[in-house]
């Protein structure tokens, strides 16, 4: 099993590092990416930058796509309309599961990948997913089979656990959540 999380210019840290270390925790080899291949990726409101080792294989088993951080909703949106010009061709042919955190789910619509799909994204952003023509859950976690989302920033974690319970088992996920002291909340929609 092999995972990837996609870095674009602007990604928001917390919706990779979360996923990116609880995945790794669970055994799940994972590597950060760009749709350009290796370079250094710096994160929204310059908080940080990450070395992304490798380019985007949409023959992966496993895709996380991040949010983006910025000051305001405006400035969001524009990089999640830029990382949807640069992530959307390499995403739309793609077999793997594809996961997002917070506004990754919007970066995903703004490509016009997830019309009709059942989708989450920060609670401040469900109208936008919605507008889109996504049907927006109110869920901590939203897993509709292939695309599986998750809300807010701080979701990351959960998002990692509920992957790997999918992907390793429930008792995988509870090693990898006592091993963080970190106890799931919220709710994990499933499609029916």
């Amino acid at each position: 099993m092999k995972a990837q999380l996609v870095l674009f210019d602007g990604f928001d840290p917390l919706d990779v590092i979360g996923p990116y270390e609880t995945l790794t925790a669970g055994g799940i080899q994972a590597e950060l990416v760009t749709a350009e291949g290796p370079r250094e990726v710096p994160a929204g409101m310059n908080l940080l930058s990450l070395k992304a080792t490798s380019k985007l294989d949409p023959h992966t088993d496993l895709i996380v796509v991040p949010g983006a951080a910025a000051a305001g909703e405006d400035e969001i949106f524009a990089l999640l309309s830029a990382g949807a010009v640069t992530l959307g061709p390499a995403l739309k042919d793609t077999n793997a599961i594809i996961a997002t955190v917070c506004g990754g789910s919007l970066l995903l619509a703004i490509a016009g990948l997830i019309k009709g799909r059942n989708a989450t994204t920060n609670h401040l952003g469900l109208h936008a997913l919605e507008s889109m023509g996504v049907n927006a859950i109110r869920a901590r976690i939203v897993d509709d089979g292939d695309l599986v989302t998750a809300a807010g920033v701080t979701s990351g974690v959960d998002l990692g656990l509920h992957l790997l319970e999918r992907l390793a088992g429930a008792p995988k996920a509870l090693e990898v959540e006592e091993l963080f002291a970190h106890e799931r909340r919220g709710t994990a929609w499933r499609a029916a």
